[in-house]
Order: C-alpha cells, then sequence, then structure tokens
C-alpha cells in the first residue's frame, strides 16, 4: 500500500500512528492559540483528550482482514479473554481511555466515579460498535474493564492537580459567600 494514498493514512495502523506523530505541530499549536482564551492546563487538557483519544479510538474502530463478511463475535464472561490476550494487548487497552482519565477531571472537576462511568460508556461504545458495523473483531466484556480500569487509574495518578482545583473552587466559593 502506497504510503500516498488516503487508505494508508487512515485505514492501517501505521498511517494512522504516522499522522498522529505528523500531526504533533498542530496539537502544540492547537494549546497555544486555545491557551490565549483560557488557563493553559485547561487548554493543555483539552487537546490533550482529543489528540490521544481520538486515533486511538480510530484504531480500534479499523475493520479487520474479514470485516463485513463475518459475523460478529461477543464474549460476556468477565475475565476470560485476558487469560487468552497479548501483553500488548491488554497494555492496549488499558492505555485507550488514559488520557481521556487523566484530563477528565482536571479540566472539568469531576470526581473518579464519573470518569469511569464515562470510560465505560465510552468502551461500551466502541464494543457495541465493533458488533454492529462487522468489523471483525471480538466485542469483549474484557475490553470495557481493561479501558475502565486504565482511565481509573490515570484519573488517580492526577489526583493531585484534580484535588487542587476542587479546593481552589471551594476557597473561591467560601469568600464569595463572606463578601455577598
Amino acid at each position: 500500500m502506497s504510503p500516498t494514498s488516503a487508505n494508508f493514512w487512515l485505514g492501517t495502523f501505521t498511517g494512522v500512528v504516522l499522522l498522529t506523530m505528523l500531526l504533533f505541530p498542530v496539537a502544540a499549536v492547537a494549546v497555544w492559540l486555545r491557551a490565549r482564551r483560557r488557563r493553559l492546563r485547561d487548554a493543555l487538557a483539552e487537546v490533550a483528550i482529543v489528540y490521544w483519544t481520538l486515533p486511538l479510538v480510530w484504531m480500534t474502530l479499523l475493520p479487520g482482514s474479514h470485516a463485513f463478511g463475518a459475523p460478529g463475535r461477543v464474549s460476556l464472561v468477565p475475565f476470560r479473554d485476558l487469560l487468552s490476550d497479548s501483553p500488548p494487548q491488554i497494555v492496549g487497552n488499558l492505555l485507550l481511555f488514559a488520557v481521556l482519565g487523566f484530563f477528565l477531571p482536571i479540566r472539568f472537576s469531576i470526581g473518579l466515579r464519573r470518569v469511569l462511568a464515562i470510560a465505560a460508556g465510552c468502551s461500551l461504545a466502541i464494543e457495541v460498535s465493533q458488533y454492529v458495523f462487522l468489523l471483525d473483531r471480538v466485542s469483549s466484556v474484557d475490553d470495557v474493564l481493561l479501558n475502565t480500569v486504565g482511565a481509573g487509574l490515570a484519573a488517580l495518578a492526577s489526583y493531585r492537580w484534580w484535588t487542587c482545583r476542587a479546593h481552589m473552587k471551594n476557597r473561591i466559593r467560601a469568600r464569595n459567600a463572606v463578601h455577598s
């Protein structure tokens, strides 16, 4: 497949990864432009969520070699696929929504439960899409669990920054209540 074709850039793992790397300067400029109107931390969170999550979700929705012809496969028994999944696949599932989990509470001041709910919902949407669109992939409850756990662990890793933001909001509210 020629690197000059759109199918290479949008239809292969290699193309999506290369395109993501090539678009890094665009993401950096987007952070800079957004930071002119809002806090740098918010701008970085917004762009990072889109820049990291969109290509990974795109790759999970790439069709397999027998797509559109084979019936969809479903695995609804928890932890069954974990025994047969390769380590890179497990790590990939953990990382799929990691940046989303890391930056959502920083940007939107939400707690761990909401991060887990959003990650589980997004992951479930991907798994249902893989099944409905006959992409020659296994729609697995283990993928949903791993995606959710990855987002939760990343949210816990950013705990220091989102709790700092929550404390600042509480201080501002308390100060405004005293002055009114």
